[in-house]
């Protein structure tokens, strides 16, 4: 299993939602586990993926999510799971 994180951050406007999970649908991704939040007109919201049936490594799927975020107006950040648990390991 390739499982990534992906989270999402910015004002909130329609649509994050709907063009972050089809993006993730174009691509094979499966979405196990998600959580979304709006705190004072600020989104967010942190999935875990798994991404082992995407033809598309995780660089290429973070930096086409980048390319979303920017076209929607918030920050997309994905990386895989075990990158993401060492950076949060104290």
């Amino acid at each position: 299993m390739k499982k990534t994180i992906i989270t999402v951050t910015g004002k909130d406007t329609v649509g994050i939602i709907a063009k972050v999970c089809n993006y993730l649908a174009e691509n094979n991704v499966n979405i196990e586990d998600i959580s979304q939040t709006i705190l004072q007109g600020y989104f967010h919201m942190m999935m875990i993926t798994d991404a082992s049936k995407s033809d598309k490594n995780t660089a290429e799927l973070a930096g086409d999510l980048k390319k979303v975020g920017e076209e929607i107006g918030v920050m997309i950040h994905c990386q895989r799971e075990d990158i993401f648990d060492m950076m949060h390991r104290i």
